[in-house]
């Protein structure tokens, strides 16, 4: 074995390796058979000349200055910056050469990597390349470590500044009469996002800004894209709103449920996006506080003024989404209640405006206002502000009480002529063929509210009240009461639709299962159907039975609220409000992450690379099993993304080899298949060998590229086309200067003779020697006849 750092002159050419092999072994015989031997010379490429990398970067320029031009919103950048192909290295091989036939001395060589009958080839890759996707979700990442709030990065908060201007006697009054579950002050949002924003401006300059107005506008108009039709009215839904899913029915679209995200086309998934790019383009953090402020601005305003939100599918929120898309959810509930409520109190006070007889009012105008009051108060009397920040049972309480004791009054009058008889209320149509047990009327299924919508967070603090309350007989009472909060309201419902109803009844359209009946005789042996409560209703303290003897018979539209959209929808907005930036890069991860693999899907489709495929079904499997929790760790998250940069760069190679051989290019079918293959195999295999080594179609254009790169090492014209095979002529003429020196020479010597002496048993004897700038290495295997020795 021999191992040196300088190469010896004597011995950098095959004679000179023939000499110290033959040397070596010392054999006696005078005549010695030739020797077999085996050359590989490995040439390498690193400048590509004419092969421009062709990934073109995004424009940077029109960017900053606002346009969407160069990168859309919404759409994420694709593609490595730099070439992912550093060197292409390419061997030729001789397998099988004999002592005679070939010269290669410090004078002259035979060896013609042209003429060599195997080529093979392998590709270097660029270590870590930079991609312009994996680099936007990184960036992105790195903002879950930042500590800073909002407040902290854009200054004093715009909510504070217009609290302490709108401080006047109606702020005292509402704090002495309701005790707010919400620190945010309650200002008159109608004017409150316009001088929040004069404020934001005031306070630091348009220079200061980190987002500038034009490309804040563009962002707003592509996350609301209703906002144009808005006139501070009402706005009009996003066509999106409800016909998401028709337009993804596919794989793609329901791959957000795995991932818990949002789902395509959604205002949760496009802001996640958005936040990406102005992270990476327009500021950094700063410019993710100012956007995320402007957007808690604009749900305020939608809010205060009774506009849907565009790009969420209607009704309560989707568990399977990240909690961020839940809440906006629940915001857009919130809206849709409060629009509905308040068109009804409109219908219901143009109902009673022209139902009142002129008559009655001329001859009687204290009465008539006495009535106005009495019901019109429910309506009329609530102001916009005061309808956000109270609750309005106490009105229908009033309502109630009045309508009892005119009940009482009217009772005890008619006692002793004829029972009172209830008028029905709040009936939606009849069920079925269903009648009363004790009176025969018809059945009617009641109008009820609808049960209160809530996001998971709201589910676990549930959970958690309730299991506090232990297992105690108390504590189970308890807890069913706090739970039959929808079942009194449906009960008092039914009562109000169905009057001299009784719990059967109520049963039988409740819970058909509980009430069971059978066939029996009886006493004139006529077979009849009779029914009774289940076993499970019969229990002594049954929920349903106390629950039933405490329900009254008031219709939905007089029940106090299951569900305050006043309080639930401030809710949502101090929970915006509060969320630092990294707080937010948590809630949109998975959406960045989600657009990250469509993204990666997409851009594979056009590539066909059968082991990315592979691994982006991994990385969505390993994905969706770290993102349903709600905390995920940060090295697991890492490792998602470095997954989705490596599948990046993978398709950059395969690009960068398409580019480099032409495939698009080529114009015969066959050629471009093969070519392709090659492609795809120089990405999946260490070392491809070539079809046709140097003269074959692939081994042509190998063979264009280092002429070409020789050509501009000396400053001689370049060929512009690679694909063009040339002559023979052309090949021996300039073949000596097509390729450049040998970086690394391997030969394999190999013979069989009698050693020590001449009537010694003919053994193999083997040297292996590689040479490169600045290594040599020897490696022999020597046998030997020990029989008689």
């Amino acid at each position: 074995m021999v191992h040196l750092r300088k190469v010896p002159n004597q011995y950098t050419h095959l004679s000179g390796l023939l000499d110290i092999f033959k040397s070596k072994i010392g054999c006696p015989l005078t005549s010695l058979p030739p020797v077999n031997i085996a050359i590989r010379f490995t040439y390498i490429l690193q400048d590509w000349q004419q092969y421009f990398w062709p990934q073109q970067p995004p424009d940077i320029d029109a960017l900053v200055g606002g346009e969407v031009g160069g990168l859309e919103f919404g759409k994420l950048p694709f593609g490595a910056c730099e070439d992912p192909i550093s060197e292409l290295h390419l061997a030729t091989t001789w397998p099988c050469l004999t002592e005679g036939i070939v010269v290669d001395n410090d004078v002259y060589s035979d060896l013609d990597p042209l003429q060599a009958p195997q080529w093979s080839v392998r590709v270097r890759k660029a270590d870590n390349p930079q991609c312009m996707l994996g680099d936007f979700v990184s960036e992105f990442f790195r903002l879950c470590r930042r500590k800073e709030s909002t407040d902290e990065l854009l200054g004093k908060s715009a909510f504070e500044e217009n609290g302490k201007e709108a401080a006047d006697i109606s702020q005292a009054l509402s704090k002495l009469t309701e005790p707010a579950p919400v620190p945010i002050h309650k200002l008159s949002v109608t004017s409150m996002v316009h001088s929040a924003r004069k404020k934001i401006r005031k306070h630091r300059g348009g220079d200061e800004s980190p987002l500038s107005n034009e490309v804040l506008n563009a962002i707003l108009f592509f996350l609301f894209p209703d906002a144009k039709l808005l006139d501070g009215s009402e706005g009009k839904p996003s066509s999106s709103t409800g016909n998401i899913a028709s337009q993804f029915e596919n794989e793609d679209y329901h791959l957000y449920s795995q991932l818990k995200s949002a789902p395509l086309d959604s205002l949760t998934y496009k802001l996640a996006l958005c936040l990406c790019m102005v992270n990476f383009y327009h500021g950094g953090v700063r410019g993710v506080a100012h956007l995320w402020q402007e957007f808690v601005l604009e749900m305020r305003y939608r809010w205060e003024n009774n506009c849907l939100i565009p790009g969420l599918a209607s009704g309560p929120p989707d568990l399977k989404c990240c909690l961020l898309h839940q809440k906006l959810q629940m915001l857009n509930c919130c809206i849709g209640r409060k629009k509905a409520r308040d068109e009804g109190k409109k219908a219901s006070a143009t109902d009673f405006s022209s139902d009142k007889s002129p008559n009655r009012t001329a001859n009687d105008p204290g009465e008539s206002e006495k009535s106005k009051y009495e019901v019109g108060k429910s309506w009329d009397s609530w102001s916009d502000s005061e309808d956000e920040f109270f609750e309005c049972h106490s009105d229908t309480e009033e309502l109630k009480e009045s309508g009892q004791e005119a009940t009482k009054k009217s009772s005890s009058k008619d006692d002793s002529k004829e029972p009172l008889v209830l008028k029905p209320e709040g009936r939606l149509h009849q069920s079925g063929n269903l009648t009363l047990l004790s009176t025969g009327e018809p059945l009617y299924i009641p109008v009820t509210q609808e049960p209160a919508p809530m996001t998971e967070d709201l589910l676990e603090e549930q959970s958690e009240v309730l299991a506090k309350l232990g297992t105690s007989a108390e504590g189970a009472h308890l807890r069913a009461r706090m739970q039959s909060a929808c079942l009194l309201s449906d009960m008092e419902s039914f009562k109000a639709a169905n009057p001299g109803c009784g719990l059967e009844d109520f049963v039988r359209w409740y819970s058909p299962r509980d009430y069971v009946e059978e066939e029996v005789t009886d006493e004139k042996g006529n077979v009849v159907i009779k029914g009774e409560l289940s076993q499970r209703m019969k229990i002594p303290n049954n929920m349903w039975v106390e629950a039933w003897e405490t329900a009254k018979c008031t219709p939905a539209h007089r029940q106090r609220r299951l569900f305050d959209d006043t309080k639930e929808a401030e809710k949502v907005l101090h929970y915006l409000a509060v969320q630092k930036p990294a707080d937010l890069t948590r809630h949109l991860l998975p959406c960045v992450i989600h657009a990250a693999l469509l993204k990666v899907k997409d851009e594979e489709v056009e590539e066909n690379i059968p082991s990315v495929k592979k691994t982006i079904k991994q990385i969505i499997s390993h994905s969706s099993k770290v993102l349903r929790f709600p905390n995920p760790d940060d090295k697991k998250l890492e490792d998602i993304i470095n997954q989705i940069l490596s599948v990046e760069a993978t398709i950059a190679r395969a690009r960068s080899l398409k580019a480099k051989f032409g495939t698009e290019r080529c114009e015969k079918p066959d050629e471009k298949e093969d070519l392709e293959k090659f492609v795809s195999c120089l990405l999946e295999e260490p070392e491809v060998p070539i079809i046709g080594a140097g003269r074959g179609h692939a081994g042509t254009i190998i063979h264009k590229m280092f002429l070409n790169a020789q050509r501009a090492a000396t400053m001689a014209p370049v060929e512009e086309d690679p694909k063009r095979p040339s002559s023979s002529d052309d090949r021996r003429q300039v073949s000596g200067s097509d390729f450049p020196a040998p970086a690394g020479r391997e030969v394999i010597l190999r013979f069989t003779v009698p050693r020590p002496a001449p009537y010694s048993k003919a053994l193999p004897q083997r040297m292996y020697s590689v040479l490169t700038k600045d290594d040599f290495r020897l490696a022999g295997a020597f046998s030997s006849d020990t029989s008689f020795f």
